[in-house]
């Protein structure tokens, strides 16, 4: 009896590891739907982002499918950094700093919109793709 109790922590280990894969499961077959409707999309477990044409549009993942959708436009974006921990970082750091990874974006409204990133290349490719867009635009691209 005492090895079987001395087992139950690593068998209920192994459950709770296969229900977290099984929902992280979900949760990306969910963006996989939602994605479909956008040019570029990315997905992680802070956000899922989907770009098209001229708008942004992001939302917790969960298994129905992304919630708290926010949308922006580029012609709201007055100007964008990228942030690391609330703080704004050069683009061009080749060491990823350690904290919370964000694209803020401050609109013209005056209010200003986060969208986390887990890793920090992807959020130098988003973060490059979307200035080159701003710029395009005429809109200017922040300075970080």
């Amino acid at each position: 009896m005492e090895r079987g109790l001395l087992w139950l922590p690593l068998l209920c280990l192994f459950v709770w590891l296969t229900w977290a894969g099984w929902n992280e499961y979900q949760k990306l077959e969910a963006y996989k739907t939602w994605a479909t409707q956008f040019e570029r999309a990315k997905y992680d477990i802070y956000a899922a982002l989907g770009q098209s044409g001229e708008q942004l549009t992001w939302g917790v993942p969960t298994r129905q499918g992304p919630t708290q959708i926010q949308t922006l436009t580029y012609q709201d974006v007055q100007q964008l950094d990228m942030t690391v921990a609330g703080e704004p970082i050069p683009v061009e750091t080749a060491d990823p700093p350690k904290g919370r990874i964000d694209l803020r974006f401050a609109l013209k409204g005056g209010q200003i919109e986060l969208i986390p990133f887990t890793d920090w290349g992807i959020a130098q490719s988003w973060y490059g793709f979307l200035a080159k867009q701003l710029e395009i635009k005429g809109r200017g691209k922040g300075e970080s």
